[in-house]
């Protein structure tokens, strides 16, 4: 288990379209029950729901559920403080999901570039 709030530990999302709620716990260090606890908290994460129910997130979702991760567990907002901060103007200029987005960019060309090396 990593540290609890620790964004720069967590591993690099893979380049799929879809992960299921076992993948995801992985990527962001949460539990499932907790990511369906989310779910009902904060608007903006809307799994997409297929075949018995099950859960797909996007990588979108990844990136908004290491965004409360980080709120929470970092920077010791609760539920509703990060739930307002999130839906907030804050959100647009927000730049914690902004370097997680290049970090991410970043992993995913460095990978590109190992395979064209070859």
């Amino acid at each position: 288990m990593l540290e609890p709030g620790n964004n720069s530990q967590l591993p690099p999302i893979p380049g799929k379209r879809y992960f299921t709620i076992g993948e995801v716990s992985d990527l962001c260090d949460v539990k499932p029950h907790v990511l369906r606890y989310w779910e009902q908290e904060f608007p903006q994460l809307k799994p997409v729901k297929r075949r018995g129910n099950r859960r797909y997130y996007q990588r979108q979702d990844v990136l908004i559920i290491r965004q409360i991760r980080s709120l929470l567990y970092q920077d010791g907002f609760t539920i509703g403080g990060a739930r307002q901060k999130l839906t907030g103007e804050e959100s647009k200029s927000d730049v914690s999901q902004s370097q997680q987005i290049i970090k991410q960019l970043r992993t995913e060309l460095e990978e590109v570039a190992k395979i064209l090396r070859r």
